[in-house]
């Protein structure tokens, strides 16, 4: 089988200086249209961590039914994946992701204008089917247009645009809350509207041609699932997911026991977004130059020993130690996560590679809270230990795939 090069636009003209090029130079304009929608779209993404809150003092649901709520939107989310990863192979990149923002538009304010459980629930279900559905043809597309070698810098600098824009929302979302939820709503709706045009304007159609991939059968989810490293490595990823998410369920829980309050979480988890927009440029392009398997193994393993140490946390100092050192791994994990997903993939079948992948990341945030919470029972040392085991073995396990996924890097890793 002849893998077809991928399509790599012209990047813009103009010089810069050799710090800036090592991190952010080479990439099309095609790239930076996808990254500024991707910037925009999380900065408007204001709703869904005010969304229980909303559902509880504006629609006068009972905590139990807006939990409830919350899940039907993080069932609908796996099912997003399946289908925008079939629709990014089948239609097109670029055409998936317009849909999809444009569809989470239209969703966003019929969740916000909903009025009783039962139409709440549609509404949340509809949202959750919509808004994490152009997420594989997102990933799909950088794969088609970016060079293998600069994949993981390309994946880094999305990862580092998720964060800022969500730093900013979260930032901005309270204060604007205070004017009236709906407003959220109508923010979030109207940055997904934008996302979708500047796709639509800027981002050309970069799926390969039928035929492309000589030899190819034309395969379905079938043909993924029956890739035996892919499956594996989404298993890990999904252990891995679930251990990171504590962070944002049980960790307040956790503080609550100590006698620290929400001000005091608020302070603590705000050093994780602080310490990736600081530190992920800066880190990401040299971590790109090794190979990818260790770096990721690295970055579970480092997250396992962070969360492992918050058995020891009594104080907000602490629990900020703690929090520096599992998002130092969560920096390191960024940088190959996706990109090996993208050697893993036949060039047909990106999207469903993508949308495997992205199950893992809606499972683990499914699964967080319901396994967190089970585990918070028997005590906090055994959640934080448990958690911290399942990094590390996560890591060990990363390491046993590795020489399969160098196999099938594109092109081959060098350590020369």
């Amino acid at each position: 089988m002849t893998t077809p090069e991928p399509v790599v636009l012209p990047a813009s003209p103009g010089r810069m200086p050799p710090f800036l090029h090592a991190r952010v130079g080479g990439f099309p304009r095609a790239f930076w249209a996808l990254w500024t929608g991707t910037l925009v779209n999380r900065t408007g993404a204001m709703v869904q961590p005010f969304l229980a809150l909303f559902l509880s003092t504006m629609r006068g649901l009972s905590i139990a039914q807006a939990g409830l709520v919350v899940t039907v939107l993080g069932i609908g989310s796996l099912g997003a994946q399946v289908i925008g990863g079939a629709l990014a192979d089948r239609i097109g990149r670029r055409t998936t992701m317009t849909l999809a923002t444009f569809a989470t538009g239209g969703a966003m304010l019929m969740l916000g204008y909903a009025r009783g459980l039962p139409m709440i629930m549609a509404a949340a279900l509809l949202l959750g089917l919509t808004m994490d559905m152009y997420r594989p043809a997102s990933a799909a597309a950088v794969a088609d247009i970016i060079d293998p070698a600069d994949r993981p810098r390309a994946f880094a600098m999305l990862f580092w645009a998720v964060n800022l824009g969500w730093a900013v929302a979260m930032v901005f979302g309270g204060m604007l809350a205070e004017q009236g939820f709906l407003l959220l709503f109508w923010i979030n709706a109207a940055t997904c509207v934008l996302f979708g045009a500047l796709v639509w304007r800027a981002v050309p159609e970069s799926r390969p041609e039928p035929g492309a991939d000589e030899g190819a059968p034309r395969g379905g989810f079938g043909e993924v699932l029956r890739d035996r490293v892919m499956v594996a490595y989404t298993l890990l990823f999904l252990a891995y997911v679930f251990t990171l998410m504590q962070g944002m369920t049980t960790m307040p829980l956790a503080m609550r026991e100590l006698g620290l309050g929400p001000r005091d979480y608020g302070l603590a988890i705000a050093m994780n977004g602080v310490l990736i927009v600081l530190v992920q440029p800066l880190v990401g392009p040299w971590l790109a130059r090794f190979d990818r398997g260790p770096v990721l193994a690295l970055g579970f393993a480092l997250t396992g020993v962070g969360y492992a140490a918050t058995a020891l946390a009594t104080t907000v100092w602490g629990f900020v130690g703690t929090i520096l050192l599992w998002t130092a791994g969560e920096i390191i994990a960024s940088v190959s996560g996706q990109a090996i997903v993208a050697d893993l993939a036949r060039p047909h079948l990106r999207g469903r590679y993508s949308a495997l992948w992205g199950v893992a990341w809606s499972g683990g945030f499914l699964l967080a809270p319901l396994g967190g919470t089970q585990l918070f029972g028997f005590g906090r040392e055994v959640l934080w230990l448990t958690c911290g085991g399942i990094g590390i073995a996560a890591a060990v396990g990363v390491l046993a795939l590795s020489p399969a996924l160098r196999r099938r890097a594109t092109p081959p890793f060098s350590s020369e």
